[in-house]
């Protein structure tokens, strides 16, 4: 893994989880202005294409979150050698993907949309 990579996907991510905030935003101003306005929201956000975009979100959010902690244990002068900067690399998108699937995997639990029968 290079860090010039993921440093260019850390600036992408941050876009991309500003973007998904605001969507998250649109929602709670939905759920505040009554019934009609968050069942819209909520129609909308339950497409398959809303879906796959609100699982982006939460992996551009995971790994921004994960990167930005690499880069304050940069800011204290350590994991600055490149054999050390690759490990951490691989680290944090090992991290952000693991991070991501349990994040998912609970949240479509917890509403009931888990593909495996009891």
């Amino acid at each position: 893994m290079y860090t010039m990579s993921l440093s260019i996907l850390h600036r992408i991510t941050g876009c991309a989880a500003a973007a998904g905030f605001l969507v998250f935003v649109w929602w709670l101003i939905a759920l505040s202005s009554g019934p009609a306005a968050y069942a819209a929201a909520m129609h909308a956000l339950s497409s398959p294409f809303a879906k796959l975009l609100l699982a982006g979100f939460t992996f551009s959010f995971v790994y921004h979150f994960c990167n930005g902690i690499r880069h304050l244990v940069w800011d204290t002068g350590r994991g600055l050698e490149r054999a050390q900067a690759r490990r951490s690399a691989a680290m944090v998108v090992v991290a952000a993907l693991l991070l991501t699937a349990l994040l998912l995997w609970l949240g479509c639990s917890a509403m009931g949309l888990s593909t495996v029968s009891s």
